[in-house]
């Protein structure tokens, strides 16, 4: 079985927001000074349910991919030593600027050169942006089924047997594979490298892939090729104003909050 894991190189989420500088008028957010990049979480725990299957499956390969500059291949680094056999990094010039769906286009593409991909694995979400909609258009443009925020991933044969997370409980998904699965936090704690997989991971390959290995039009991809369109960036303004209401009693007090919350279309 081949499994390729998609993976993200974030800033650190235990980073302060207050350490975080908005430029208005670029639209973008200026980096912390120092800031620690790692693998997005809900990542990490996608590497987790494939090295999962892997123990259940031990001829399984695994293959971490991750899109971006040339710091991205720590992250891929830390997958290796987690255990995966290979490494893909995905790194252009005309990567920069990559919205939801050049990405989903590109690490499909790269998926594609890779051949014969039994599973695709990845977090429900980015640390960063949140969006959550990369791997479901990985899924789209590869023209698989796609399940979403799953909590267990099982193969038994050639089926993917997913149990996964809904607002007021779980259930249970089969899908043929080739397939997407995106997994939720609700995995479990991924395991930590050892050190004999950390000293492993120094002679594991890692491949580096431009636009052109996969084939890609450079206006077709990153800046060039996005369909968001961001019209502003700012950081909200909060204002708080705090009312005290009058009352002879509690019960007065209480009749009273009513009325202002009544009045203020709150019930």
């Amino acid at each position: 079985m081949r499994i390729v894991v998609c993976v993200k190189q974030v800033p650190n989420p235990e980073i302060a927001a207050s350490q975080y500088c908005v430029d208005e008028q670029a639209r973008t957010v200026a980096p912390v000074a120092g800031v620690q990049w790692v693998m997005s979480p809900f990542d990490e725990q996608a590497v987790e349910a494939a090295l999962r299957i892997r123990d259940a499956h031990p001829a399984t390969r695994i293959t971490v991919m991750s899109l971006g500059p040339e710091r991205a291949r720590n992250v891929l680094k830390h997958g290796l030593a987690m255990g995966a056999d290979e490494g893909v990094l995905l790194a252009d010039t005309a990567f920069a600027g990559s919205d939801g769906y050049t990405t989903a286009l590109t690490l499909a593409a790269a998926i594609r050169k890779i051949g014969n991909v039994d599973l695709v694995l990845a977090g429900r979400q980015a640390a960063d942006w949140d969006g959550g909609v990369v791997g479901a258009g990985i899924g789209e443009l590869l023209g698989v089924p796609v399940i979403a925020f799953a909590k267990e991933v099982h193969i038994e044969g050639d089926v993917a047997r997913v149990e996964r997370v809904l607002d007021d409980g779980t259930e249970t998904i089969e899908a043929l594979l080739p397939a997407v699965v995106t997994v939720s936090n609700e995995l479990g704690t991924p395991r930590a490298p050892s050190l004999r997989e950390t000293m492993r991971a120094a002679r594991k390959p890692v491949a580096a892939w431009s636009a052109s290995d996969l084939g890609l039009a450079a206006d077709t991809v990153g800046a060039a090729g996005a369909r968001r369109v961001l019209e502003r960036m700012f950081i909200p303004v909060k204002q708080n104003r705090c009312e005290f209401i009058a009352g002879n009693s509690p019960e007065e007090q209480a009749v009273g909050l009513a009325q202002r919350l009544r009045e203020a279309k709150l019930i």
